[in-house]
């Protein structure tokens, strides 16, 4: 099976490494809307960072007197963050703007970092936002390859600001990541609108998983729009124009991407496999050949050779792929889930039942873990007799 490679952020998010070349202005040439029916929501930058009425009167009145005694910043943290007060819980589901997420009381750490900056924004506070380096991490629905990665956001008062929470040595990050791992982080910043294109990047990445087309155009081209120096939206862009069936505007679009970050995998993946669609098998190996050297296997390898070995009874080899990925994706719910069927299959139910108790710990939606651990139980279940 062919699969398609998109960058998202923090759940479902993300920069690539490469440095570009600045791009103020996105070519029109790249857009083609006339393929694309109108979306059905609305798609507004304003919206990403937009307070609601509750946002407003939560910072105003609920906490009002908590930031008093506090300071505005680390005031606000404690009311986000302590599990006695708003009880905010991390979700890597759907990407949602600042008053979604305040009102759903979760989101995935760029929902999170979005609504703490609209808050703190509605506080006068001084908001920076970091793409920090973390290790690569995947997720598939069907065809589609996600890369995760992630971002925070840092709290300070201004120097004008005669508030009363006023601390000019004040600054404080709010991130998901555990907080000794902070300082050995490389981070970088970035900009708001960046932020906003990664945001509007998600939600067309997350309408592509559910082959909503239409609404991932838009959404896409909002975020080229917003920070046209933004790199992974040009990919996502180049993946709904192959969704769409419109090969020659994905390859546009990859070949942009690969002439400003010549060494971005994802581009490289996805235009080999368009090439090969088009008859260009050469061009394509050559491609090949190149990312191998960049990436000598590619997210999900072994996991693909493991199901296709289990698929023709052979479950000595699964059980080895599924090994290989768990060794280099230790966090993967899916790659223990695997790997426990396969040692089931091989008549080891104490390692089926470890694996399948591990799945259970790393998964990140209710589906999964409910999966795991009815899948689970029966084990236990055929244990006992």
């Amino acid at each position: 099976m062919k699969r398609l490679f998109l960058v998202l952020l923090c759940a479902i998010l993300g920069a690539c490494a490469a440095t570009p070349s600045p791009s103020p202005v996105p070519s029109q040439e790249f857009f083609h809307d006339e393929l694309f029916a109108a979306p059905a929501q609305r798609v507004d930058a304003e919206d990403v960072f937009a307070r609601s009425d509750a946002m407003k009167h939560y910072v105003h009145v609920d906490i009002a007197r908590q930031l008093r005694a506090q300071g505005y910043v680390r005031g606000l943290i404690n009311a986000l963050y302590q599990s006695d007060q708003l009880k905010l819980k991390y979700d890597p589901g759907a990407t949602r703007n600042a008053a979604q997420a305040f009102d759903a009381r979760k989101g995935n750490c760029l929902s999170l970092v979005i609504m703490t900056a609209a808050l703190a924004k509605e506080l006068g506070l001084e908001v920076t936002y970091h793409n920090v380096a973390v290790e690569e991490t995947w997720s598939r629905a069907d065809d589609l390859a996600f890369l995760s990665t992630h971002v925070n956001v840092t709290l300070g008062t201004r120097a004008t600001d005669g508030n009363p929470g006023y601390d000019a040595s004040l600054a404080l990050t709010v991130d998901f990541l555990p907080a000794e791992d902070i300082p050995r982080r490389r981070t970088r910043s970035i900009s708001e609108d960046t932020i906003v294109a990664m945001y509007m990047n998600n939600r067309a990445a997350e309408a592509l998983a559910q082959w909503q087309i239409d609404e991932a155009y838009w959404w896409v081209r909002a975020a080229v729009v917003r920070a046209p120096d933004f790199l992974s939206p040009y990919n996502t862009l180049g993946v709904v124009y192959l969704r769409r069936g419109e090969l020659p505007a994905a390859e546009q679009m990859f070949r942009y991407l690969l002439a400003r970050a010549p060494r971005d995998k994802q581009a490289l993946s996805n235009l080999a496999m368009l090439l090969d669609k088009e008859g260009h098998a050469d061009e394509a190996s050559a491609l090949r050949a190149r990312l191998a050297r960049l990436e000598p296997y590619a997210p999900y390898h072994f996991f693909w050779l493991g199901t296709a070995a289990m698929q023709r009874g052979d479950f000595a080899t699964a059980k080895s792929m599924f090994a290989k990925e768990v060794d280099r994706a230790d966090y993967c719910s899916e790659f223990h889930y695997w790997l426990g069927i396969a040692n089931f299959r091989l008549g080891d139910l104490d390692e089926a039942r470890k694996q399948l108790a591990i799945a259970m710990e790393n998964s990140t939606t209710p589906s999964d873990y409910e999966l795991y651990a009815a899948k689970l139980e029966r084990l236990r279940s055929a244990g006992a007799h």
